[in-house]
């Protein structure tokens, strides 16, 4: 009798140890359960802005001008954008013949709560079209990118 409780308790044991493995990579993928916020860009002033709603997201890029450039700061709007489990892709509208292409992942960073600098990241490929309305030209500049999340305090760089 000794013996068939003490193997029906080692086989438990695996059994309890790969139910947990199967279950961890589930948690993992479900933790970000919202994206919304600020991000940093590609230059030091530059900002994304993302709002999720279900899986559809909304927001802008804001871009500054260059040092040889006008004053303007050009404002993309996400003219396309969805998140499905921690995929996320978007595209923004043209302006001066330029548009922005993102296709990626959300993951956590190293901020340990929400509203901390670094809390989560966009990792993946920005893609930077500009066409050329009069000869009908396609640039694609392909870059990969981590874009990481603002803190609830901070803004863009002066």
């Amino acid at each position: 009798m000794m013996f068939k409780r003490r193997s029906t308790f080692v086989l438990c044991i695996p059994l309890l140890l790969l139910s947990g493995a199967l279950v961890y990579p589930q948690e993992a993928s479900q933790s970000i359960p919202k994206m919304t916020g600020r991000y940093h860009f590609l230059g030091p002033q530059d900002t994304l802005a993302i709002l999720q709603e279900e899986d559809l997201l909304k927001g802008y890029i804001d871009v500054y001008p260059g040092e040889n450039e006008s004053d303007v700061i050009l404002s993309y709007p996400i003219t396309i954008g969805s998140r499905h489990g921690n995929q996320v892709e978007f595209r923004t509208r043209k302006i001066h013949e330029k548009y922005y292409r993102f296709q990626g992942k959300v993951e956590r960073g190293t901020g340990s709560k929400p509203g901390d600098p670094d809390y989560l990241q966009l990792i993946g490929e920005l893609q930077i079209i500009t066409e050329n309305s009069v000869t009908g030209e396609r640039k694609v500049q392909k870059q990969q990118v981590i874009l990481k999340s603002l803190g609830k305090n901070e803004g863009p760089p002066q």
